[in-house]
This record gives C-alpha cells, sequence and structure tokens, in this order.
C-alpha cells in the first residue's frame, strides 16, 4: 500500500511539472509581446528577453492612433454581430432538429452538417461575385454574411448535442403549465445551455476575429479592414518601429484571451456536457 501510495504521488507530481511547463511556454510569448511592446527599437535589438528598462507606453498608444483603434473597432462590430446571428440561427435550429419531430428532419441535419465539407477557399471566387451581385461587396455584410453561412453548421452540431442532453421533463412541466414552444425555448432551454452557448460563442468569436481572407478579398474601403488585414498595413507602415508592431499585436490578441479567461469554466463545461450525447 505504501508503495502505491508513493507512485500515486509521483505520478501526481509529474503531472503537476508538467501542466506547469506547458502553462509557462503558453504563457511566455503572451508576457514577451506585451512586454517588448513596451521597448523601443534599440532596447527590443540589445536587450530581447530582457524587461524593458524604460517602460514606453506611448507605443501603444502610437499603435492605436496609427490604425490599430479603427481596425479593432471593426473587427469588434463584425464579430459581435456575427456570433449574435450565429447563436441565434444554431439555437433555433438546433432545438428544432433536437425536440420536434417531423419528415425529413435527419436529412435536414445532414444538409446542414455538410456545410463543414465545404472550405472557404473553394468558394472564394463565387462569394466575390455574389456579393458584387448583391450590392453588398466592401461592406461590413460582406463580412458577416460569410461568417455566419460558414460557421452555424459546426455551431448547429455542438447545440443540439448538447440540447439532446438535457432532461425532458423539465420542458413537460413547461407544456403543463402552458408554456409555448416559444417560450419553452426561450425560458427553459436558453438558460439551461448556457454553457454550451458560451462555448460555441467563444469558439466562433476567436475564429472570426482571426480570420485573414475574406477580411482581405471582400474589403476594399481602409476604414472597414479588420484586425488581421490592418496589422499588414500597419507593419508596412511602420517597418522601423518595432515596439509600436508589437503593442499593436498586443492590442489584438487581448479582447480573444480576456474572452477565455471569462469563460473557460462554461467553455469546458459546455464541451464536455455537449460530447455525452449526439
Amino acid at each position: 500500500m505504501e508503495g502505491r501510495a508513493f507512485w500515486n504521488k509521483t505520478l501526481h507530481a509529474v503531472i503537476l511539472i508538467w501542466f506547469f511547463v506547458y502553462a509557462i511556454c503558453v504563457i511566455y510569448p503572451i508576457f514577451w509581446l506585451a512586454m517588448n511592446g513596451l521597448k523601443t527599437n534599440s532596447q527590443f535589438f540589445l536587450d530581447t528577453w530582457s524587461l524593458p528598462t524604460e517602460w514606453h507606453w506611448e507605443n501603444y498608444k502610437a499603435a492605436w492612433a496609427a490604425g490599430v483603434g479603427k481596425y479593432f473597432l471593426n473587427s469588434v462590430l463584425v464579430t459581435t454581430v456575427s456570433v449574435g446571428l450565429v447563436l441565434l440561427i444554431s439555437s433555433l435550429a438546433a432545438f428544432a432538429l433536437s425536440r420536434f419531430e417531423f419528415k425529413g428532419r435527419q436529412i435536414l441535419f445532414i444538409l446542414i452538417l455538410s456545410g463543414l465539407m465545404l472550405a472557404p477557399q473553394v468558394s472564394l471566387i463565387s462569394l466575390y461575385k455574389m456579393l458584387q451581385l448583391l450590392g453588398i461587396y466592401n461592406t461590413y455584410w460582406a463580412l458577416i454574411i460569410p461568417y455566419v453561412a460558414f460557421h452555424v453548421p459546426f455551431a448547429v452540431f455542438l447545440i443540439r448535442s448538447y440540447f439532446l442532453s438535457l432532461p425532458r421533463e423539465v420542458e413537460d412541466s413547461a407544456y403543463i403549465d402552458g408554456c409555448n414552444s416559444w417560450g419553452v425555448f426561450w425560458h427553459v432551454i436558453l438558460p439551461m445551455s448556457r454553457p454550451i452557448i458560451a462555448s460555441t460563442a467563444l469558439l466562433t468569436s476567436m475564429s472570426i476575429w482571426n480570420e485573414f481572407m475574406f477580411a482581405m478579398v471582400f474589403v476594399e474601403n481602409a476604414d472597414l479592414r479588420t484586425i488581421p488585414v490592418g496589422l499588414m498595413n500597419l507593419r508596412s507602415q511602420l517597418n522601423t518601429n518595432f515596439g509600436v508592431q508589437l503593442a499593436g499585436l498586443a492590442i489584438s490578441a487581448l479582447p480573444m484571451i480576456v474572452a477565455f479567461i471569462l469563460f473557460q469554466r462554461q467553455f469546458v463545461r459546455g464541451l464536455s456536457a455537449g460530447s455525452v450525447k449526439g
């Protein structure tokens, strides 16, 4: 028994050390990015791995004024509207597919999932022509509509799996009390599904926030560019000021880091619970 306890403690210690090293490998690049954004060019090249001797917060102000602020707000707008539409459409579709019995339900579900098989790169030219015909090319909607279309299938898959794991008794009680389908969805299903809603929102936000190809092709106006394309332009604009460039990269990474920290518990709960039944 003592030998078994010793090996259990040893294994526990090895696991803790492993996760500690892994956490350092993840956290240190972010810390390095933020710290080097506070250096001048000379400090960056001479002392790349050390803390800044002088903290130049004006680098962040300069990056924001150079265009990062405009690109940042554009990304916030596009991401917020896109994620909201994805959650609305996907949750309604998942509720119908998981709770209602109708002819062709499985076929409809397969058709929705078939959207996962279509690579965005394949549809680039056709989407370009379609957006021009619709008259929304070089607008925010030129990004929002494709983002929603490509993220709905996976969101439906996740949310439907979670809905199937929810107990039916609570819904039956709501129906007995006189609640209709919309009331059950809004007042019963959604409050019980906050973990998977948060998980889906976080995954979708990260994908849309960092998306580059559509943002580069479907938008030409510099005032409408999102953060990935904007940072590329900022690099050519500030090709010798690395401190400001790193400050801009730090600003662009901050929202997703904060979002994951705030919703990490719901993220894990949503994905783990949704994988039980589906």
